[in-house]
């Protein structure tokens, strides 16, 4: 019977711990995420025309996502703190779902990898949107938040396929 894998953030006495990257070597990471907010059409015709109370939401979302990325050691307890290079938040209306699509990027030359902020922009992007649109729509959903792609590191580069 195959061994099963270890959880990185447990030591051999199952007590959780940060990983200790030290030894490893740095090199180019960069993550992209992606999550959605679905929305009633006449909400999304609003956001897309300015029309919101509460104002841009898509300019609030691109910095509510920048400053998550920035602060996602804060938000999850065993994540390094990081200094990026680059983060980049776009966020694009998509009228088939209805609603808009969020990517989030992330990006630096570390010792370890930068999905957990690209995740953590991509979320926090989305909650964004759902703030400032909640006053004509509390129905949203916030769905399919998901790693895109990673590369950099031991393991590679890595695409999802399907989605």
């Amino acid at each position: 019977m195959s061994e099963r894998p270890r959880l990185s953030h447990l030591d051999a006495a199952g007590r959780l711990s940060m990983v200790d990257v030290s030894a490893k070597p740095e090199n180019q990471r960069v993550a992209r995420a992606r999550a959605r907010v679905r929305m009633q059409p006449q909400t999304l015709a609003l956001l897309l025309d300015g029309q919101l109370a509460k104002g841009d939401a898509i300019a609030v979302a691109r910095l509510a996502g920048i400053a998550a990325a920035k602060k996602t050691a804060d938000l999850i307890p065993l994540c390094h703190p990081l200094m990026l290079t680059h983060i980049d938040v776009q966020i694009t209306a998509d009228a088939d779902l209805p609603g808009v699509c969020i990517e989030a990027t992330c990006a630096l030359v570390a010792r370890t990898g930068v999905e957990m902020e690209a995740l953590c922009a991509a979320s926090v992007a989305a909650l964004a949107i759902y703030d400032m649109c909640k006053a004509v729509d509390r129905g949203m959903l916030i769905e399919q938040v998901a790693l895109l792609e990673k590369s950099g590191g031991r393991s590679g580069h890595w695409r999802r396929q399907e989605l």
